[in-house]
């Protein structure tokens, strides 16, 4: 069985940082279960002025941050901290992501496009081994 793979969709403000810590982050398809030890894909969001695919790391810390009591519906939040191990050599962002709509036709470009540029919102997802191997392609 393989490591889950995931991608964090956000603002990357320090470009030369070798380790990144991300505070209370949303998680959807699956990424409240991050945990130490997983291969993640950093994009800086371009809802911000990113670029896109811009890394990969391993994950060193994972922590859910406890809900908030008395509010009914809350997308889980996990914090993390984020080793970089390599920096993307080939462009993968919306522009490149953004013809594959058609989303039943099992592509990895489509998951990825369907996951984390279908709604505009920063967050942290999980991706199938697919979509893995396609985002190593970009290193």
């Amino acid at each position: 069985m393989s490591t889950p793979a995931y991608v964090i969709k956000t603002p990357l403000r320090d470009r030369a940082a070798t380790v990144f810590s991300f505070a209370a982050q949303k998680t959807m398809y699956g990424g409240r279960g991050i945990a130490a030890g997983d291969v993640i894909y950093l994009f800086d969001s371009e809802n911000e002025g990113g670029t896109g695919l811009w890394a990969r790391g391993v994950v060193t810390a994972a922590q859910a941050t406890p809900r908030r009591p008395g509010v009914a519906r809350q997308t889980p939040r996990v914090s993390i901290t984020v080793r970089r191990t390599a920096l993307a050599r080939r462009r993968c962002g919306r522009a490149e992501l953004k013809p594959f709509s058609d989303w039943a036709d099992g592509r990895p470009e489509t998951e990825l496009n369907f996951k984390f540029y279908r709604q505009a919102t920063d967050k942290i997802g999980g991706i199938s081994a697919a979509a893995a191997a396609y985002l190593e392609r970009c290193f």
